[in-house]
């Protein structure tokens, strides 16, 4: 029986031999990892230059741009890397810090989201108090406080693996995956619940947090005139639409990892399982910046009009 001492190294087994189909794909992911780089650093740019977008919301806005650019670099670098690897092989260290990145990104996904959600709850609902519950010092606290939040979250959780002895070594997807590697253990631990612990901090408190914003939301909006229903209508719909993606990149996840689905093609099951890092990254700036018109009329100032 192997233990956590022999086994130094981890092999992702998703990747398979793709032949000369490897240089397209390289070249894909490579353009796309750019495009998010790209978006989402402009968009950091102009809210920091344009001192009228120095509001709660654009701030918070501009958290959620730099954690997209951090959730993408602890996923295509490495994926881009092992593309062109024969063995597919991942030092224990490297994958616990991809690990690491991965789910303290998710974890300040959701809870971005979550502040985001209540910032709209309190523009909305107490137009009057806003300026004064939403101030610059307590929006940079927020921040902080969400990646503080989320990344003792996840050292917690990872603190239980790291003393983990392990009986193979084949993680059956193209990152490391959490649930993948706990199920690597020789013997049968409570690691589920921690994983179900992890879960729950990660997703259902702030899911909570979203919900009852929005529901308070729509309580008052029904209440109101049309003009400001539709304001509130424009200015949720992309959190909304967020939200959405992220619970189906998350269930696509939570199925491949935990459930044998072996029939499923190859490509597909691949491709289901970087979803969220796939398409949120660039949901994102499109959803959230170049859709709202302050950033907009910002962007085609700064960098269109200049002369």
């Amino acid at each position: 029986m192997q233990n956590s001492t022999e086994i130094v190294y981890f092999v992702l087994g998703a990747y398979g031999d793709i032949g000369h189909l490897k240089y397209l794909y390289f070249s894909i992911m490579l353009l796309w990892y750019l495009s998010i780089c790209v978006a989402n650093t402009v968009l950091i740019v102009v809210i920091y230059v344009d001192r009228r977008l120095h509001e709660p919301m654009y701030i918070l806005l501009c958290n959620l741009f730099v954690n997209e650019i951090s959730g993408s670099t602890s996923l295509y670098p490495l994926m881009l890397s092992q593309m062109f690897s024969v063995t597919h092989e991942v030092t224990l260290p490297w994958c616990f810090l991809q690990m690491c990145s991965i789910y303290t990104s998710a974890s300040v996904e959701f809870c971005s989201l979550a502040a985001m959600a209540y910032d709209r709850y309190v523009s909305i609902c107490y137009p009057l108090h806003y300026n004064v519950i939403m101030n610059t010092g307590r929006v940079a606290l927020i921040i902080l406080l969400i990646w503080i939040y989320s990344f003792v979250n996840f050292i917690f959780s990872l603190s239980f693996i790291v003393r983990l002895k392990f009986c193979g070594n084949v993680i059956d997807k193209v990152f490391c995956d959490h649930h993948l590697v706990m199920k690597l253990e020789c013997s049968v631990t409570l690691l589920n619940i921690s994983g179900l612990l992890f879960a729950f901090v990660t997703v259902v408190l702030p899911f909570s947090v979203i919900s009852v914003s929005y529901i308070k939301i729509l309580a008052v909006c029904l209440n109101t005139s049309k003009e400001n229903k539709q304001k509130a209508i424009t200015t949720c719909t992309p959190q909304i639409v967020s939200v959405s993606n992220l619970f189906a990149g998350c269930f696509f996840n939570f199925v491949d990892s935990r459930f044998d689905v072996t029939q499923a093609p190859a490509k597909v099951r691949v491709i289901l399982s970087v979803y969220l890092l796939v398409c949120q990254p660039m949901i994102t700036p499109f959803m959230y910046g170049f859709n709202l018109p302050k950033i907009r009329q910002s962007c085609k100032r700064y960098l269109f009009d200049r002369k």
